[in-house]
């Protein structure tokens, strides 16, 4: 076995998905945590510790409480080297994590104990169902009142379409929650200590012998009792190749506020998450074996430190291994270029690497050479596909509030729309521009950035339109003649397709109709 097999195959590169308050960005500390990444939750390695998440940087970020941007962290744990990418659980950035699901091999989905799937949750799982993408699902706050167990999980086989195993058992929930037992290895977990943060090791007991009431009270184990036996007789065991194929998806108990139930997840994780995956190019299938290095760009992060204007381009390892100062080719400039710093990942913290492989994220600064979607490779001329822009439903003129920084704003809008944050149109008609977006919040963000990253203020002017969707056609006069008859709702997108800005569901049924050689695109991938 070469060098590189091995290392290809000790990857494991995930996201952690769920909906907004599930608790996801608190998992992800905690797996940092656990993996020695960071001494202190919360806490960035800085001289002062601040109280926000590790992977939550950006300053909107800490002010909110939520994650607007997917953070990519890496770290050793045994003897495996884990990427994880924690996503925006806010709908308003659903792009953002869609996107990332094309860079992962697996997912972990955090459901709320209390308020089990929630919508957000079931469009992301669409996506990995799509891509066949394995799952595990990590139940979060027991130590919150939580619905019956037996209830989550066909709530989460119904609502997620998939078969769920449990791995882990809580025994009781809120004020009463004692830990979890181990049913894919044995044993007791307990919370310890009065602020019950400690978790003991485990202890191996024989659930049907009197020594378990030493740890939890007599009708705890009996219905742990109850519920094993049920859980035997009537559940499957965990299939690892159902697993991988995303159709079944083994189930965790615990309390990310806590510490609690983590490493049972981390060590089971390691053990059955998938390798880097092969990775589907227009052209053929890439093994993540083959020797030579191709990758895409899934991410594009302006300023992510703003006192240097940097932009970063994440690049998704395929294939092959990555070296630092070698040409590359790009495929859509047809130029080889070369990378003399890119970077490995803790969050904002940042570290040059020499070489990376195949499941790796690699951040590579850019100035302005990079476009989501665009491939990398040794020379072989390769496309990566699966990363749409999905039409906007929301949209508003920007116009610039301050005359003197002109140049400001148009840097930073075409930095933030570079990003895939929002989608910038320019109408044809008046040449104003539009920017387009899934939803409210992604304003804000923009308005925020602007003024804080490049000093740029802007000011929003409403517009009502129900849709843009991207034109083609094979008859270019018909296509003229369209565009002439509706040039009042005409604009381009930043590489200059044809967009039409249909003003409501009426008025874009009838082009339709009207136009039946025209095909109106949703995604702008076609």
């Amino acid at each position: 076995m070469s060098i590189n097999t091995k290392e290809i195959s000790k990857r494991r590169t995930f996201a952690v998905i769920a909906h907004p308050d599930a608790g996801k960005t608190t998992l992800t500390e905690k797996l940092l945590l656990f993996g020695g990444a960071i001494h202190v939750a919360g806490a960035v390695k800085s001289n002062k510790i601040r109280k926000s998440a590790t992977s939550d940087w950006m300053e909107i970020e800490k002010q909110r409480g939520i994650s607007v941007a997917t953070s990519v962290m890496g770290f050793s744990y045994k003897d495996y080297k884990i990427n994880i990418l924690d996503t925006p659980g806010h709908q308003d950035f659903a792009e953002d994590t869609y996107r990332t699901l094309t860079a992962v091999d697996s997912v972990i989905i955090v459901v709320d104990g209390a308020r089990g799937v929630e919508l957000q949750t079931k469009r992301l799982m669409e996506v990995c169902r799509m891509r066949k993408t394995p799952v595990i699902v990590f139940v979060n706050k027991m130590d919150r009142e939580s619905q019956n167990p037996f209830d989550l999980m066909d709530e989460i086989e119904n609502e997620l379409l998939i078969s769920t195993i449990p791995l882990t058992w809580p025994i009781d929930s809120g004020e009463r929650f004692k830990g979890v037992y181990n049913l894919y290895e044995g044993g007791l977990e307990l919370f310890q200590g009065q602020d019950k943060t400690h978790v003991s090791n485990r202890i191996e007991v024989d659930i049907h012998s009197d020594e378990i009431l030493k740890y939890i009270s007599q009708e705890q184990a009996k219905t742990l009792l109850q519920d094993i036996e049920l859980i035997d007789g009537v559940l499957p065991k965990l299939d690892v190749q159902k697993y991988l194929q995303g159709e079944q998806a083994p189930i965790f108990f615990g309390s990310a506020l806590n510490n609690f139930g983590i490493k049972e997840l981390l060590d089971t994780f390691v053990e059955i998450a998938p390798s880097p995956r092969p990775v589907k190019a227009e052209e053929r299938l890439v093994d993540p074996y083959e020797p030579d290095f191709t990758g895409f760009v899934f991410k594009i992060h302006a300023n992510m430190d703003p006192n240097h204007r940097s932009r970063i381009a994440f690049v998704k390892v395929c294939s092959g291994k990555f070296m630092r100062n070698t040409p590359y080719k790009h495929i859509r400039l047809q130029k080889e270029l070369r990378f003399s710093s890119p970077t490995g990942f803790m969050a904002q913290k940042k570290e040059i690497l020499d070489e990376a492989y195949a499941g790796d994220i690699v951040g590579i600064p850019d100035t302005g050479n990079f476009k989501i979607g665009d491939t990398l490779t040794s020379g072989e001329e390769l496309h990566f596909r699966g990363l749409p822009s999905f039409s906007p439903e929301l949209f508003k003129y920007i116009e610039n509030a301050d005359p003197n920084k002109a140049k400001q704003l148009s840097k930073g809008i075409e930095q933030l729309m570079d990003e895939g944050v929002a989608q910038l149109f320019t109408s044809t008609f008046n040449g104003r521009k539009i920017i387009g977006t899934v939803g409210q919040l992604q304003f804000e963000v923009i308005e925020y950035r602007l003024l804080h990253e490049y000093q740029a203020k802007c000011r929003w002017e409403p517009l009502s339109l129900y849709k843009s969707c991207w034109l083609s056609c094979d008859k270019p006069e018909v296509l003229e003649d369209f565009k002439r008859r509706k040039a009042q709702y005409m604009a381009v997108d930043v590489h200059g397709n044809d967009v039409y800005l249909a003003d409501s569901a009426y008025l874009l049924k009838m082009a339709q109709q009207e136009f039946p050689d025209i095909t109106f695109h949703f995604t702008s991938e076609f």
